[in-house]
């Protein structure tokens, strides 16, 4: 899956109006026309000089600020009308559909293409319904774009219409990799808790054929119930619609549609049908999934439950117009959604417990705000970090909103995780800054506390949604990204990315990649240090040695999707110090005794140097009984570079030449059904 970059397009300040004569109004989502906050840049015309209809928040830019170290007063939340900031918008159901329309409309111009910019956005839906039969509310998601529902179940939240991602359209032709209509850049989106019912009234004969969700990695979809309509995760209206995803979660449909998406995982949902599989397409706990027993053709993997899960906390606003954040219990062996039988399982927290935190924040601000038992709201923006935001206390909950984005200043690390239960930590973006840090995210000490650890394995650290970048916005510089020191910690869909592209300026061919080899560093994306750790849809790219190190007993992993680095410019920059030619996808340390994965994928492509070798996909310890891998494989994307094997010199090798007899003129995949 060959990724590719994009111009950045500048802000655009938008405002609200007050209702007009007749309009029902809402405490929620209506105020005076007011000044946007200031935007870094903005987009001139005419709708940068005047208010947008009603239902239009101010989305004026809130991003780079840097964290001023000052104190702040003690914040005064309304329950009924919290301050998310200007990036915030508030839809109520009164709201004329043409006016949510043209606000959808105007942001998703904006982010459709900004995959490298600074603008974060959260678009929320009170409880009610949004288009009818006739207008139906048709709406896309672009990048740094969260949409979700404020009820207590998604059922609360009706959209008659669709919510959508189609494929990007390249049509460079100096460059063969910005050629065609695909999928494989949708990146960095969310949608979450309400239901559609899919109306596509007015699109084209293909277009309206399904609700159309093809995207890739770090885009979540939670608790989405789709009735009506198809779900399809490819925009198979223009070739070659490549796509390369994915996660779903907690959600309902009837017939999902595959098509070309390489892997996939989905957790806890139910579906009526699942059409096909390309390379690995997991399931778990999902009444409705394929049978895998034919494995690798078709190539599924299905586990009846999900070992251990935790459901993403969501904001909801009750009866009387009071927010509050639901925050799911754990789930052992679980199965099928989590609101089958009514509001989701687990506590309730006031939004008055929470510190709203905005970008111009200090970090001595937000820890003293922690320190003192609030929890912390990110709201959308880009957040400088040069000292680390700490969560030392038990059952603490950081959540982000619109994919809200720590930056490292300075080498900080800018999130770190006391060894404490319960603390979950979802929906935040996490990049290197231009001086190396040690580590981007740690949880837990290396030692731990003193030698003893505090978490408990029925009320672990959760990390959900969290996602890490080295380059791509801008020069990025880490040892590692990632590293979990705790036990019992469940990563719930991450996706740690050291940037096969951007806007960093680098020059040469092969966008650069002598210079992002020496520049962009990034070592290690997730290095596990702790027992009993599970990851669930866990996607690892890019990193100059292993891209995962597990070094603790008991992990278990479902769904490991993982790309070599694309740009090491020799064989000797891409060589294990005992002379092993290049470094694993997935390393599981000699001394580790029990370990386990379902459902795992390493790919190669050697764009900088198609005479790079790398050995093995996975290296495993040897002759260790407890150490299982079931259904892994290794790809080439159809281009330079070879994997000798799968795992241990077991499994064929992949060079990109197609077998004999093949069809489709494409190398397949080499498989291994299980190891040992």
């Amino acid at each position: 899956m060959r990724k590719m970059r994009f111009d950045v397009p500048i802000s655009l300040p938008i405002r609200i109006v007050s209702p007009a004569p007749g309009d029902r109004a809402s405490p929620h989502g209506r105020r005076e026309c007011e000044p946007a906050r200031p935007a870094v840049s903005r987009l001139t015309g005419a709708m940068s000089e005047h208010c947008v209809a009603a239902a239009v928040l101010g989305v004026a830019l809130m991003a780079g600020s840097a964290l001023n170290a000052y104190a702040a007063p003690p914040q005064m939340t309304d329950p009924m009308n919290p301050d998310f900031g200007a990036n915030v918008i508030v839809f109520d159901p009164g709201m004329p559909t043409s006016e949510i329309q043209q606000t959808f409309d105007a942001i998703h111009a904006l982010q459709v293409g900004n995959e490298m910019g600074a603008e974060r956005y959260g678009l929320y839906f009170l409880p009610g319904i949004y288009g009818t039969d006739e207008v139906p509310l048709q709406i896309q998601v672009g990048y740094y774009t969260e949409v979700a529902g404020l009820g207590a179940s998604p059922g609360d939240v009706q959209i008659n219409g669709a919510i959508e991602v189609y494929n990007q359209c390249f049509d460079d032709l100096s460059n063969p990799e910005f050629l065609g209509c695909f999928a494989l850049n949708n990146f960095w989106r969310a949608l979450s808790n309400l239901t559609i019912n899919v109306n596509t009234l007015g699109q084209g004969v293909c277009e309206g054929s399904a609700n159309m969700w093809a995207v890739s990695q770090a885009v979540s979809m939670r608790r989405v119930d789709v009735k009506g309509g198809n779900l399809t995760l490819m925009d198979y209206c223009s070739d070659p619609s490549f796509a390369s995803g994915g996660f779903i979660a907690d959600t309902r449909a009837n017939v999902v549609i595959n098509g070309s998406q390489q892997q996939w995982f989905t957790r806890n949902s139910e579906v009526g049908e699942w059409t096909n599989a390309v390379w690995n397409q997991v399931f778990a706990g999902v009444i409705g999934a394929p049978d895998d027993s034919a494995y690798p053709d078709p190539p599924y993997t299905t586990l009846d439950n999900t070992p251990v899960s935790r459901e993403k906390p969501y904001l909801f606003v009750d009866a009387n117009g009071a927010y509050f954040v639901r925050v799911p219990s754990t789930q052992i062996e679980s199965r099928g959604i989590s609101w089958s039988d009514g509001l989701t399982p687990g506590r309730t927290i006031p939004i008055t417990d929470f510190f709203i935190a905005e970008p111009t924040d200090s970090v001595q601000v937000i820890n003293n705000q922690l320190a003192r038992g609030k929890h912390l709201i990110l709201t959308p923006g880009l957040y400088d970090v040069a000292k680390s935001i700490s969560v030392k206390r038990p059952d603490t909950v950081v959540l982000g909103m619109g994919l809200a984005t720590l930056t490292a200043v300075d080498g900080a690390t800018p999130l770190k995780i006391a060894d404490r239960s319960g603390v979950i930590v979802a929906g935040v973006t996490i990049d290197a800054g231009t001086v190396e840090s040690p580590v981007l995210m740690q949880v837990g000490k290396p030692n731990g506390n003193n030698g003893s650890k505090t978490t408990d394995l029925m009320n672990p650290i959760t990390l959900i949604d969290v996602y890490f970048r080295v380059g791509g916005p801008h020069i990025g510089k880490t040892d590692i990204a990632l590293e979990v020191n705790s036990d019992g910690v469940l990563i719930d869909h991450t996706w740690v990315w050291r940037a096969d592209h951007g806007v960093e300026g680098f020059s040469g061919p092969s966008f650069g990649d002598n210079e992002r080899w020496t520049t962009n560093i990034g070592r290690n994306g997730l290095v596990v240090n702790g027992d009993n750790v599970t990851a669930t849809g866990l996607f690892v790219e890019h990193f100059q040695e292993y891209n995962t190190i597990w070094n603790g007993e008991k992990g278990r992993v479902v769904l490991y999707q993982n790309e070599l680095p694309y740009d090491p410019p020799t064989q000797e920059d891409w060589m294990t110090p005992d002379g092993t030619l290049g470094y694993a996808g997935y390393k599981v340390s000699d001394h580790v005794e029990e370990h386990q994965m379902w459902g795992g994928g390493v790919y190669v492509y050697n764009r900088n140097n198609p005479d790079i070798v790398t050995e093995n996909g996975y290296e495993m310890p040897i002759t260790k009984p407890g150490v299982k891998l079931i259904h892994v494989m290794t790809k080439n994307l159809s281009g330079p570079g070879t994997i000798n094997a799968v795992v241990n010199d077991i499994g064929a090798a992949v060079d990109g030449v197609p077998d004999p007899g093949d069809i489709d003129n494409y190398e397949d995949p080499s498989y291994v059904n299980s190891y040992p």
